[in-house]
């Protein structure tokens, strides 16, 4: 299995349409329950084109995460545009990725099937160095450049960057269980942003 690093801009029309079909019935039903014909079925391709541009299941699999990934980091990264202080960018940071119930849901449903995948299928383990350098890299930026700021008390950026992460992903595994989660959404999403100024040692009003 291989890890395509190219950014998702150079991904042919098949491709794209094959990976959205992927990440949206996967998100839906499950990877083990999904089969490449359901997905190619979705993006209105053959399987035989699936295999041709993807080569397998996994590989596949690989592709949409780093797509959906790679989506959430350009959408932060215009949130940050628009933010100047440091505690605002937080919010920023929390707005992208909190972008609603639905698509959180499905979000996190695809990403806890792919992490169970790296402790149970041989050749998977590419994918949390992936997840590492886009996420704990984009967090990191935002750390430094609070430190920058004088906003920040952080002593460790890689540390900090991992216990953001921590945060995020812990708040979102927690509140995709809650029974009311379309209703309460607004309400992790604003827990999630406290937390991460508490931990960055931001006062909060």
């Amino acid at each position: 299995m291989t890890t395509d690093r190219r950014p998702t801009v150079d991904l042919t029309r098949s491709e794209l349409a094959i990976i959205r079909s992927a990440y949206r019935t996967i998100a839906r039903g499950g990877s083990q329950r999904t089969s490449l014909r359901e997905i190619a079925e979705d993006a209105e391709v053959s399987k035989a084109l699936l295999l041709y541009h993807f080569g397998s299941k996994d590989n596949l699999l690989l592709a949409a995460m780093k797509w959906a990934v790679e989506r959430t980091e350009q959408r932060i990264r215009e949130r940050l545009e628009a933010s100047a202080d440091a505690p605002d960018q937080i919010g920023a940071l929390v707005d992208a990725i909190f972008v609603g119930p639905e698509a959180n849901r499905d979000f996190y449903a695809f990403y806890l099937d792919l992490v169970e995948h790296v402790t149970r299928v041989p050749g998977f383990g590419s994918l949390s160095p992936m997840l590492d350098e886009i996420i704990n890299g984009l967090y990191s930026e935002v750390v430094e450049a609070g430190i920058g700021q004088g906003a920040f008390e952080v002593s460790d950026v890689a540390e900090v960057a991992r216990d953001m992460r921590a945060v995020i992903e812990g708040t979102f595994v927690q509140w995709i269980q809650t029974p009311d989660w379309r209703d309460n959404h607004a309400d992790w999403k604003e827990g999630c942003r406290r937390a991460l100024l508490r931990l960055l040692s931001v006062k909060t009003p």
